[in-house]
């Protein structure tokens, strides 16, 4: 029996968000149980780029549901921002307006109010104050710093992995349309080998071939599947306003902003991307529970007791296609 799944970044679900003004501990108790539903047995709820009130008031929710036994087992909380690019592509949805400089200080008084169960960090390492901030989370915690939503250049990307970073998140995207065809931040993401990639294969943010070429440059052992799903995942086709920025969600899956290509997040679930990873023809079942288990579970630093993460929900592999007792 495959394992399940492992997701270290997941936004929200069906119209649960954890970065909104009115998440309840019962809501965190409701996904946990509808991930757990379609594979997925331990995640990172993730709090995007917020005003402090949001931080004052989810991060202890998140903290509390740490020690929840129902559903999927919360690993712990993945804090993707405030310390980001605020640059167009790079920052995604991110509001610009609530970025701020890589602060110590700041990420001491999240962790915090996260009660120390932050385990997962992203930051663009380009900004001012980045680099001691990663040494510091590297010196002083059991957080997995990772760099994600960048402009950094090749200098500084293998300076990351020489501070002991091991992770880059969204790696082929978080970016600029355009791009300069040899110094932009994807090469040396790519060619780092201690930098192990999370890559949304939803098949919306990377085409087949992209994917095909990052799982050859990181191998199953520095790939890992992640959904980065949106609140709005599971919600019916329509338009939709999501942290002020205008959305549309397509019958099939496709989330992106109103009239432009741009993504705003996945409506795809773990067992959907990881079914456009097995249509590749790459990866065998053991390949695959690599990037959809063992590799994500090993990024954390944190102690995690594979005997306590709850048993398989019947997740099943007949050789081409992943599927979940009673359900697709």
């Amino acid at each position: 029996m495959f394992p399940g799944f492992v997701d270290l970044q997941v936004n929200g679900l069906r119209n649960v968000d954890f970065s909104g003004p009115a998440l309840t501990f019962e809501q965190v108790e409701e996904v946990s149980r509808a991930l757990y539903a379609r594979g997925v047995v331990a995640y990172c709820p993730t709090v995007i780029t917020s005003p402090m009130e949001i931080y004052e008031r989810n991060l202890p929710i998140l903290a509390r549901a740490c020690d929840c036994t129902t559903g999927a087992q919360v690993l712990g909380i993945h804090l993707e921002g405030p310390f980001l690019s605020p640059e167009d592509g790079a920052r995604g949805v991110h509001p610009r307006q609530h970025m701020v400089e890589p602060s110590q200080a700041l990420f001491d008084r999240l962790r915090d109010l996260a009660e120390d169960r932050i385990v997962f960090l992203t930051v663009a390492p380009e900004r001012p104050g980045a680099l001691p901030l990663i040494e510091h989370v590297l010196s002083n915690t059991r957080i997995t710093p990772a760099i994600g939503h960048h402009l950094a250049d090749a200098a500084t990307i293998h300076r990351c992995a020489d501070l002991g970073v091991r992770a880059c998140v969204h790696v082929g995207n978080g970016l600029p349309e355009l791009i300069h065809r040899h110094f932009n931040p994807l090469w040396p993401m790519l060619a780092e080998d201690r930098l192990t990639g999370l890559f949304i294969s939803d098949g919306f943010h990377l085409p087949k071939d992209m994917l095909r070429v990052c799982l050859r440059a990181k191998g199953p052992a520095r790939f890992a599947v992640t959904s980065d799903l949106s609140p709005l995942a599971g919600q019916p086709p329509g338009e939709y306003s999501f942290h002020g920025v205008d959305v549309v969600l397509e019958e099939d899956r496709h989330l992106h902003c109103r009239g432009a290509h741009q993504l705003a997040g996945s409506a795809s679930e773990m067992i959907d991307c990881m079914n456009v990873m097995a249509s590749l023809g790459e990866l065998d079942e053991s390949a695959l529970r690599r990037i959809g288990f063992d590799t994500p579970l090993g990024l954390l630093r944190i102690p995690c007791d594979l005997d306590r993460l709850p048993r398989s929900p019947g997740v099943h592999f007949d050789g081409t296609h992943f599927s979940v007792a009673g359900g697709v």
